[in-house]
């Protein structure tokens, strides 16, 4: 009787003894909510992460997204340029703030917003673009905000997979209105939970400090209608400790990402742009034919977990249900796959991977 293989899941949170050790020293000093640990996160996330721009943690990246929105004064009547290839967060916030998401299709090389497709879509009722670093590649930046520029609209970053990323050398989330990142566990760098939101800005900054705690900065002191979005202590100490990791993490992402593309034969490898720095959230290949069958073989057959996403874009969800024409978006949600591409993977895994896709895609599977 053969053993089977043991499975190499698509994700792995890192946590280690010093993310406990973290956590630990928070509980003994049993100041739990939000307090001296976040504000260090956040002044440690902004030096490292977004070169220097002021960051407001709160407690997931769809608050961070939500709370961008709020904060730049985008409400009813305005309308949000957003991809339909991303997770339904992205839209989710732009309609909780009462605001129409507008899909538009995307770059079928990097999976990221077409610029093209951007600028066709602006209107008279057009407020903001919201492009998605998709998987760790960063949007088209430079002609997106030149875009902007031309019709006077605000750029809110969705960098929930994109943490340290860059186009044109400069990190995401450093220089637009607003950016929002995502500290779920599966992401290059984890607090258990929450998000941040950078911003160069210091009245939309002092306006998302707000906007978290039910709108005040002093106790019983509201001055706007605010909303419970803190980051805890406990989930800051995690997050310090996997800051100092996350850039020799992402640097093993590439790593291995590169190894995959120099190896696996059969399917279409990721593209980056040269522009971009590219942080491999997610190494995703295409299989043009029976790609959910292919996924189903690689974990029976081989013990290799994968990912799709996105299986259905945002636009064809029954929460938006638009009949719109993406053909790109279309042909991406039926087509990617997710590989394991983690930082501590081991070379006999990676290994075992490329033998595994490569088998499948030569007999055709």
């Amino acid at each position: 009787m053969t053993t089977p293989l043991e499975l190499i899941p698509a994700a792995k949170p890192l946590i280690g003894l010093e993310e406990r050790r973290a956590v630990d020293a928070v509980l003994e000093g049993g100041g739990l909510a939000q307090g001296p640990e976040v504000a260090a996160f956040e002044r440690e996330f902004g030096d490292v992460l977004v070169a220097g721009a002021a960051v407001t943690a709160v407690n997931s990246g769809t608050a961070a997204l939500h709370l961008a929105l709020v904060a730049l004064g985008i409400g009813p009547g305005d309308e949000v340029i957003v991809p339909s290839f991303t997770f339904a967060a992205t839209a989710n916030a732009v309609r909780l703030v009462g605001a129409e998401p507008v899909f538009v299709d995307i770059d079928p090389l990097t999976y990221c917003v077409d610029p093209a497709a951007v600028r066709a879509a602006v209107t008279p009722a057009t407020r903001a673009v919201m492009p998605v670093h998709l998987y760790g590649h960063p949007a088209a930046m430079t002609a997106i905000t030149r875009i902007a520029e031309e019709h006077d609209l605000l750029v809110v970053e969705d960098a929930a997979q994109a943490h340290g990323a860059r186009w044109a050398g400069t990190r995401v989330g450093s220089s637009s209105d607003a950016a929002a990142f995502s500290l779920y566990p599966t992401k290059n760098m984890t607090a258990g939970e929450g998000g941040m939101v950078s911003t160069r800005d210091a009245a939309v900054d002092r306006m998302l400090r707000l906007l978290r705690n039910q709108g005040m900065e002093q106790r019983y002191a509201n001055e706007v209608i605010g909303f419970n979005a803190r980051m805890t202590d406990i989930h800051a100490a995690i997050g310090r400790v996997q800051l100092r990791k996350v850039l020799g993490w992402t640097a093993q992402r590439q790593a291995n990402a590169a190894y995959f593309s120099r190896e696996l034969d059969g399917v279409v490898t990721p593209t980056t742009d040269p522009r971009a720095e590219h942080v491999f959230h997610q190494y995703v290949v295409r299989v043009p034919s029976d790609r959910d069958g292919f996924a189903a073989a690689l974990r029976s057959e081989f013990g290799i977990g994968t990912g799709v996403y996105y299986p259905t874009p945002v636009h064809r969800l029954p929460s938006f249900a638009h009949d719109l024409d993406l053909p790109e978006t279309e042909r991406a949600a039926s087509e990617v796959l997710a590989l394991p591409v983690y930082p501590t993977l081991t070379l006999s895994q990676l290994d075992r991977v490329v033998e595994a896709v490569n088998t499948l895609a030569g007999a055709g599977r």
